[in-house]
């Protein structure tokens, strides 16, 4: 188990590329919060799919990007669990609008999930991780970060700030021996890109940019995360990571 006696603490791990997450760390020894803001019923049943394979999960809501319930969400972890070694920021919604048309809330709702939610909880989670002198943060970011995208400037924003922020991460972190990076992905089919991966003139557009020729499912891209959490990335700091099935390419 490559992930054995570690603590994991996944943002946004309810349902999607999250609760995909969070399953791979408990099939791979690791400890699990899985965090939710809205669903407790799904998160309760990522917490018993956890303990059907053997593993140990928690659940507790908390919105990241409000700084006392990211702080509240790390230390339940620790307490819950003993401790916090792996930190994957993966909270997050969309509230697509044309730039023109886009309210404040909307761009704000967005940033803040995305970016300051990713900030909050790895400045909450960072002092245990360096009492320790070790630690992983993953933080996710999409092909919309590094293209930008249509009718969700809002989204592509903050996730091109993802990128920069874990580059500063890895850098402030490094002397104690804490690894941050950042992996991209393309469209995975959840609820999240349901639209895209359901409307046949959307599904057609975004086929033709992806070389590989297909939407991923989020069993696709965890062995990334997986790896990237484990002892065989001691030496990977401040990268960033596609797993997009070439998205970034075209």
């Amino acid at each position: 188990m490559r992930l054995k006696d570690k603590i994991a603490l996944v943002t946004g791990s309810s349902r999607g590329v999250g609760r995909s997450i969070a399953l791979a760390y408990a099939k791979e020894g690791a400890k699990v919060m899985v965090n939710f803001t809205s669903n407790e019923k799904a998160a309760r049943e990522v917490v018993e799919a956890v303990q059907g394979v053997g593993g140990q999960a928690k659940a507790m809501k908390a919105d990241v990007a409000k700084k006392a319930e990211a702080e509240s969400l790390v230390k339940a972890t620790v307490e819950q669990l003993g401790g916090i070694d792996i930190l994957v920021n993966n909270a997050g919604f969309t509230r697509p609008a044309m730039m023109t048309k886009m309210s404040e809330q909307q761009w704000d709702e967005v940033v803040d999930i995305h970016l300051k939610g990713a900030f909050l909880c790895t400045q909450a989670a960072a002092p245990h991780m360096i009492a320790k002198n070790r630690g992983k943060i993953i933080n996710v970011t999409s092909v919309a970060g590094i293209v930008g995208t249509v009718g969700q400037m809002n989204y592509s924003a903050a996730k091109g700030g993802v990128i920069s922020m874990t580059k500063s991460m890895a850098r402030e972190l490094a002397r104690n021996n804490i690894c941050a990076n950042v992996i991209c992905l393309g469209i995975v089919t959840t609820d999240m890109t349901e639209k895209i991966t359901t409307d046949e003139k959307l599904k057609d557009i975004y086929m033709n940019r992806i070389l590989l020729r297909r939407f991923a499912e989020p069993e696709d891209v965890t062995p990334a995360f997986v790896f990237l959490a484990s002892d065989e990335a001691n030496y990977i700091t401040g990268q960033l990571l596609c797993v997009d099935g070439g998205y970034g390419m075209i």
